[in-house]
């Protein structure tokens, strides 16, 4: 597959499974085997569409208007896509055991994306879990 289609599947991601809400769209861009990889933080990490469409979850419902905000999409070598992004919501449901805080977040993040035959097969994810803890109250802002 081309740079682009990869780019396009992982747009993919973003657009429908993330903002557009239809997590069953992780079945078809997502491989059987696909890993995911992040920092420990409010995520049990997880593998194939389901280990995904559960991560997903925990911000939907977390952040009911939680916005998945793309402002780049790279093509890197070996069938590899970058993508620098920011997550944004109100803290107005429970996350991982944090009570609703009403609080609004906007968390800088990169996403790693390995692609094989037009799915992902892996993610890293990046983002920054201390600006999300301060800003909803849970981690001290210095100064």
């Amino acid at each position: 597959m081309s740079a682009d289609q990869h780019k396009a599947i992982v747009r993919r991601f973003f657009d429908e499974v993330c903002n557009g809400r239809k997590l069953e769209v992780a079945n078809e861009i997502f491989a059987s085997d696909f890993n995911y990889h992040e920092p420990l933080s409010v995520s049990p990490g997880g593998s194939g569409p389901e280990g995904i469409k559960r991560e997903v979850s925990i911000y939907h419902r977390g952040f009911p208007d939680a916005r998945w905000v793309v402002h780049e999409v790279l093509a890197a070598e070996n069938d590899a896509v970058v993508v620098r992004w920011t997550g944004q919501g109100t803290h107005q449901g429970e996350l991982s055991g944090i009570p609703p805080t009403g609080k609004s977040v906007s968390v800088e993040a990169l996403s790693l994306f390995h692609l094989r035959n037009g799915q992902i097969v892996e993610m890293w994810d990046i983002w920054d879990a201390l600006a999300l803890m301060q800003q909803i109250g849970l981690a001290p802002i210095p100064g």
